[in-house]
């Protein structure tokens, strides 16, 4: 891998997984206090999958921005589907503080159903520039309709 190809590729990774470390600074401290009095539904994960799921995701994430800053060059689709991914990756930043840290889920619910949108858009502005960035993101948008069920559930349980 050329030394230009490599970096981008950590500087991609690093970004998603700093996105996801300081989602769980808000998350962590709430875990054991407020969210464990939440009530949940039967269908809630154990703690402990969470940042599995998570952090796979954001290596897959980092993955398909690697793909569309590296293997194709400067256009116009491209330059959207970067911006929209930016996009989603702030609202992913914005849904952990806003639902664990503010302890706000009926907030965060709202912040994940604009995510699932960017990321709706994200993998449509993908498919137009590298079909398997776009496919990297698809099983972010799964687990992300399963996350805003969740998230539903816990706003209309408590």
């Amino acid at each position: 891998m050329k030394t230009l190809s490599f970096f981008r590729l950590v500087v991609s990774v690093g970004l998603c997984l700093a996105v996801g470390a300081i989602g769980s600074l808000a998350t962590t401290p709430k875990i054991p206090t407020w969210y464990a009095g939440l009530v949940k539904p039967a269908w809630t994960p154990p703690d402990a999958v969470f940042p599995v799921a998570w952090t796979t995701l954001y290596v897959l994430m980092a993955v398909a921005l690697w793909r569309l800053w590296q293997l194709h060059g400067p256009s116009p689709a491209r330059r959207l589907a970067v911006a929209l991914f930016f996009l989603q990756l702030a609202l992913n930043a914005l849904w952990s503080p806003v639902f664990f840290g503010l302890e706000a889920p009926g907030a965060a619910l709202a912040v994940i159903i604009l995510l699932i949108g960017a990321v709706v858009a994200t993998i449509w502005a993908s498919s137009r520039v590298d079909t398997i960035a776009a496919w990297l993101l698809a099983p972010y948008l799964l687990w992300l309709g399963y996350a805003t069920a969740l998230n539903a559930a816990i706003v209309a349980m408590n």
